[in-house]
């Protein structure tokens, strides 16, 4: 909101404000982590709506992105019980590795593509979309397998 002035001023612009898929659909263990994703969801939404009512130039985009191929687990800190040790950190970033499939280099042109397109939204690989279409066909079914 402090930068928006100065895009206005510009005549042109674009605010990009990440949400991530825990802004999609609410997962067991992870409510503040979920409020703070739902809550850049919301306000980017509301911005952008704001933005649409005032025909401005410049405009807002929520971008979701699921696993992106970087150093984020490797980087992440791990909380150890007793029985734990460093190797299962190790263990968790190759896992995490296995599972991303969508590049930061892939991730940039489609966060890109979504700014110059003026999309509302863009989900950010296919993880992405599969927790959209979850949240969106049976939100209660979606949340089945991280509950168990």
């Amino acid at each position: 909101m402090a930068f928006l002035p100065h895009l206005k001023a510009s005549g042109d612009g674009h605010v990009v404000n990440i949400s991530g898929v825990f802004g999609l659909l609410g997962i067991p263990s992870q409510s503040a982590y979920n409020s703070a994703k739902f809550a850049v969801r919301g306000f980017t939404d509301a911005l952008r709506t704001e933005l649409d009512i005032e025909q401005d130039s410049v405009s807002a985009t929520t971008i979701h992105p699921g696993g992106i191929r970087t150093n984020i687990a490797r980087n992440a800190r791990f909380e150890f019980s007793a029985h734990q040790d460093a190797v299962d950190a190790e263990q968790a970033a190759l896992d995490f590795e296995k599972f991303t499939r969508t590049t930061s280099e892939k991730a940039a042109q489609l966060v890109i593509g979504a700014v110059e397109k003026n999309k509302r939204r863009a989900l950010i690989g296919p993880d992405a979309h599969l927790f959209d279409a979850a949240a969106r066909i049976s939100p209660r079914g979606a949340q089945w397998p991280s509950a168990s």
